[in-house]
């Protein structure tokens, strides 16, 4: 080897040896700032569905439970959870999808310690989550250099939002990290044409795949710029060249497949031993539910000739139903309300509203330099490639359901954080002092704005009033997924139960948690707390999440309270004291959860859930899902007459913009002239 070489190489495994140190530097901090922030969180309203699941997964290879989401986060976890101890019930037959949350999450709360588990949970779940932004900065260090990479780990560790999902068993920050991952070695592959580029890309995408299932437009992202990059990149060259190209992207494919198999353990069935189906609703009934013919037939297709698992394809059914089709549920958006979608722009909305200020300005600058041609002629390709996968995902959110919020956004920040990077980029290289100086105060304020906030997950910028006022104007689950669950016992245990006094809860966590913890509240015990519920008047201290607080278009319980002045507050968790208008909405809303206990649970008690239905129905008859899933009960009882009125009524509450108003018109016909063991029920919307 020549001296020149020597050196060389010396300078290069020196740069490496430095960027592997600073990254690893940005990735751990990140951790350390996640886990302060975060430690005081309850489980998300999600978490112990997938904990419980991908334990099942792993002591069983059986993947009937939590279809909804691809194994790769529960399996992961499961792992972890697993091999220190947990106690697993047997399987049963479920009734759909709430009798089947209810038994995992009676596994994680009642059989086991939450506690430990959700410890041990959320060890696994920085682990990966740290090994993924890990591959992502490997993977931007590929086609942007180190500066960039090292500035887009920097800038998704600053962010609130990532940090506040770093713990959390759930799959929105993987297929996020992930996402962004898999294109730019896909890019990488096709620049190069190396087969160890393509075979990573393989793997990026299979993971992908097996994050979550909206990883499909990553899919489709990857096989457009294959195709793009086989036609136009390679002018001038031979026809064969050209096919070779595609064969590797079409290898690509088929190796993200296989690798999505794997997490199956290569097996179309969900049950090890059978082919028959364990799913808490049959895969059939699954894809009749989707409004869409154009997704009926994919996911048929997919099933019949075994393209995917079936438990992939049951889940995939699940997420086109409620995040993609929507499902019932009231959008806050700047004090205006919608149902179920809020308008085109609300999701890029949400996402200025949710990164601080200083990272806009970068992204903002970043922007700005890559329009104007201000930055190396190599990083058009990645970029391109990483803004078609923003706008793709943005697209898809915005077609979809806004309930979730910034969290089905998540795969948009990491291309957003390699624009805002090219700021970073240019002021590195420039000389001049006031680009310098405009990054560093940007960068400034972006620190001094998200990272010493506690409790991450309630984050909004200043433009929309700071954290303490981001639920003013939104009321989607970026606001609160049930992390003050633990606070709101222990003010109970501290202030009220002492006392006896029993509160009023409104508030989005699991009540197999609540009660596991000791909490009681007014509407616990259905016969003692009627005449409470009833009353016209209700006196005493009243425990309500920013969720409920706000307007709704169904069951308003917050309207007597938004006024009121708290006396005390514990972030996004209001505490009233006091005498205020009974509420027919906080009544009718417990007699239909109480219904669907009852017609949902393993005893199949329809007509018990029929009479708390109806009562609900009477109470406020508003909410069109009440009445239909009265017309799907008495539908299942063999009922005509009822069923009928029933359907009826629903459609004249039912909003005319939604799919659910012309299946309701459909389904009357059907009831008037049809055998009615021929008739298959409507997908409720309120019960997804």
């Amino acid at each position: 080897m020549k001296a020149n070489d020597v050196e060389l190489y010396s300078a290069t495994w020196k740069s490496r040896t430095i960027f592997f140190a600073v990254v690893i530097a940005i990735i751990a901090a990140a951790i350390v700032r996640s886990s302060i922030t975060t430690s005081l969180d309850s489980f998300t309203i999600d978490e112990a569905y997938h904990i419980g699941a991908g334990t099942a997964y792993v002591r069983t290879g059986d993947f009937r439970l939590n279809p909804e989401h691809p194994p790769l986060v529960k399996l992961w976890v499961g792992t972890f959870v697993s091999v220190q101890g947990f106690q697993l019930s047997p399987y049963r037959e479920f009734s759909d999808k709430y009798d089947e949350r209810r038994f995992v999450e009676n596994d994680v709360y009642v059989n086991n310690d939450p506690d430990l588990i959700q410890n041990r949970a959320r060890a696994a779940m920085f682990a990966l989550n740290g090994l993924l932004l890990l591959m992502f900065a490997f993977a931007a260090r590929r086609v942007f250099g180190e500066i960039i990479a090292v500035a887009a780990t920097a800038l998704l560790a600053i962010d609130p939002t990532v940090a506040a999902h770093f713990p959390v068993v759930m799959t929105d920050l993987p297929v996020a990290l992930l996402s962004s991952t898999a294109v730019l070695t896909a890019v990488a592959a096709l620049l190069s044409g190396r087969v160890t580029d393509y075979i990573l890309t393989a793997v990026a995408l299979g993971l992908t795949l097996g994050a979550k299932h909206s990883g499909v437009v990553t899919l489709a992202v990857v096989v457009l710029i294959g195709v793009v990059a086989s036609i136009f990149w390679m002018k001038g060259s031979k026809p064969l060249d050209r096919l070779k190209r595609l064969g590797a992207v079409a290898a690509v494919i088929v190796g993200a497949v296989i690798v999505l198999w794997s997490f199956y353990l290569y097996r179309f069935s969900e049950s090890p031993g059978t082919s028959d189906e364990h799913f808490n609703r049959p895969l059939a009934a699954k894809i009749a539910d989707i409004k869409t013919p154009i997704f009926q037939t994919g996911l048929n297709l997919m099933s019949d000739l075994h393209l995917f698992p079936r438990a992939y394809v049951w889940g995939m059914a699940d997420t086109i139903r409620a995040g993609a089709e929507g499902n019932a549920s009231s959008i806050l958006f700047f004090g205006d309300l919608y149902y179920s979608k809020g308008p085109f722009y609300y999701f890029p909305a949400i996402i200025a509203a949710k990164l601080p200020l200083g990272l806009l300005v970068l992204i903002i600058i970043g922007a700005g330099l890559w329009v104007s041609r201000r930055i190396p002629g190599s990083y058009t390709i990645p970029l391109t490639g990483v803004v078609i996968l923003a706008a793709l995902f943005l697209a898809a959110v915005i077609a979809g359901s806004s309930y979730a919020g910034i969290r089905h956004a998540l795969p948009i920040i990491p291309p957003l954080a390699l624009v805002g990077s090219l700021a970073i980029y240019r002021s590195v290289i420039s000389k001049s002092n006031l680009l310098r100086g405009v990054i560093a105060v940007a960068l400034l304020g972006a620190l001094i704005s998200a990272v010493p906030i506690m409790r991450p997950w309630e984050y909004y910028n200043e433009a929309v009033g700071g954290t303490a006022n981001g639920h003013r104007y939104f009321n989607d689950e970026g606001v609160d997924l049930g992390q003050r669950t633990k606070e709101l016992v222990d003010y109970y245990n501290k202030n009220l139960k002492p006392n006896g006094e029993i509160p009023y809860v409104l508030y989005f966590s699991s009540d197999t948690e609540q009660r596991r913890r000791g909490l009681d509240w007014v509407g616990k015990d259905p016969e003692r707390d009627e005449a409470t519920l009833s009353a016209e008047t209700r006196t005493g201290t009243f425990i309500m999440g920013s969720r409920p607080l706000a307007p709704s278009l169904f069951w308003d319980g917050g309207a007597a309270f938004r006024n009121a002045e708290p006396v005390e507050r514990f972030g996004n968790l209001f505490v009233f004291r006091g005498t205020f208008p009974g509420s027919t909405s906080t009544r009718a809303a417990f007699l239909f959860y109480n219904a669907i206990d009852k017609i949902y649970s393993p005893e199949h008690d329809v007509e018990g859930g029929i009479a708390l239905m109806s009562q609900s129905a009477e109470v406020d008859p508003s909410p069109f899902f009440v009445w239909l899933e009265l017309g799907n009960q008495y539908l299942a009882i063999g009922n005509r007459e009822e069923s009928l009125r029933t359907y009826k009524l629903s459609l004249e509450h039912a909003p005319k913009s939604d799919k659910v108003y012309l299946l309701l018109e459909d389904q009357i016909r059907k009831v008037e002239g049809e055998p009615m063991d021929k008739i298959a029920p409507l997908r409720n919307p309120g019960a997804e």
